[in-house]
């Protein structure tokens, strides 16, 4: 796992997946490896009322209602629809999900303009065909038919990015629960078709902000069970996530840095002062770009520690933060500039004066690095 460049949470987790299925005496529903109760734990962490001889660390980070009815809805025979903004951990949820029932996250459609039915179905490889023929041999499985004859989760991420041919071949899987191959024949001996055994379900993931992109028809819609995901606002929650993010990432790349309490505490205000002024804009030429997501935030700290670690003086300073902040959401020339030069301005510069502390000095790296861009 030490030369992976990102493992899946399936091989991350193992050891501590390995130690819940050993004490898991709870039903599980068809071939789930840990029963509903488990997975929840894995997901959001023990506590001291559970009792267990060990702590299982928090890996997502949000409302305990939209795991519970996560969990309930894989456990029928619907599909299930992580809905909501950019970064709010859609795809790391459902990341986790399949890797604590199926023991396999990996299973993945990526929707995009150029995914096309084969995707989510078959293909053929070419080469076995004009050798042998079509057969179940020289047939090439989507990750959504692995998941159907194997009883496991299969996902589909950013599902309004596909065309609308490609979703209704996916109404049929959710609906009749089976694939069918008619190149390979109609007799009843023909094995030509794929049936789901029990466990197998589709997570998909979609951004709220694709509206219009490819809607969803009604069909579809009756298929799965929505779940939305907020933007995480309570800054505490917040805090967590991104501490998290980046122990992760120190220990990743093995830095050994510090990440000042101070300087995270500028992160979420300087965050939650953009946010603000993003829904108070009266159009969208006063607001950034960015979607100002708890990932983004993550992202500008991750730059921020690497740029300090590799060019800096190996501790995060206030002046990189700043930096790493105004490169990241200035995406629009020169209207972010301008937004972000505001809120310099009119925010940091008075807090700076009023409160001191690591603001002076993020003021003086956030004009720096405008000026720099501009």
């Amino acid at each position: 796992m030490t030369d992976l460049l990102r493992a899946p949470a399936e091989l991350k987790y193992a050891e501590e997946l390995d130690w819940l299925e050993s004490i898991d005496d709870n039903p599980k529903p068809f071939s789930w490896r840990l029963s509903p109760k488990m997975v929840r734990l894995f997901i959001l962490g023990s506590e001291r009322a559970d009792g267990l001889d060990r702590e299982i660390a928090q890996k997502w980070f949000g409302d305990r209602s939209f795991v519970e009815r996560s969990i309930v809805t894989l456990a029928s025979d619907r599909g299930l629809l992580l809905i909501g903004d950019p970064g709010t951990g859609k795809s790391w949820l459902a990341e986790l999900l399949s890797a604590a029932i199926s023991r396999n996250s990996t299973l993945v459609v990526q929707g995009t303009a150029g995914t096309t039915e084969d995707h989510i179905k078959y293909s053929w490889n070419v080469s076995m065909v004009i050798a042998k023929g079509q057969s179940r041999e020289s047939m090439i499985p989507s990750p959504i038919m692995t998941a159907m004859e194997s009883g496991s989760i299969g996902r589909f991420e950013e599902l309004t990015r596909s065309t609308s041919d490609v979703q209704d071949a996916l109404i049929s899987i959710l609906s009749e629960k089976y694939i069918s191959v008619p190149e390979l024949g109609s007799d009843q001996d023909s094995d030509n078709i794929v049936f789901a055994k029990p466990g197998f379900s589709v997570i998909a993931t979609a951004n709220s902000r694709d509206r219009g992109v490819n809607d969803l028809s009604s069909a579809l819609k009756r298929r799965f069970n929505f779940v939305r995901i907020p933007v995480v606002t309570n800054k505490n929650s917040e805090a967590e996530i991104v501490r998290f993010r980046t122990e992760e990432l120190l220990r990743r790349h093995q830095i050994e840095l510090d990440v000042p309490p101070t300087l995270l505490d500028v992160l979420l205000r300087s965050f939650a002062d953009l946010r603000a002024s993003s829904a108070a804009a009266g159009s969208d030429d006063e607001k950034l770009e960015s979607a100002l997501s708890t990932a983004e935030q993550i992202g500008v700290l991750e730059d921020a520690i690497l740029h300090s670690n590799f060019f800096g003086e190996r501790a995060l300073t206030a002046h990189a933060l700043a930096s790493s902040l105004v490169g990241s959401l200035a995406r629009r020339a020169p209207e972010d500039l301008a937004i972000l030069n505001k809120y310099l301005h009119g925010v940091v510069e008075p807090r700076s004066k009023e409160e001191g502390g690591s603001w002076p000095e993020f003021l003086e790296g956030g004009r720096d690095a405008i000026a720099t861009l501009s």
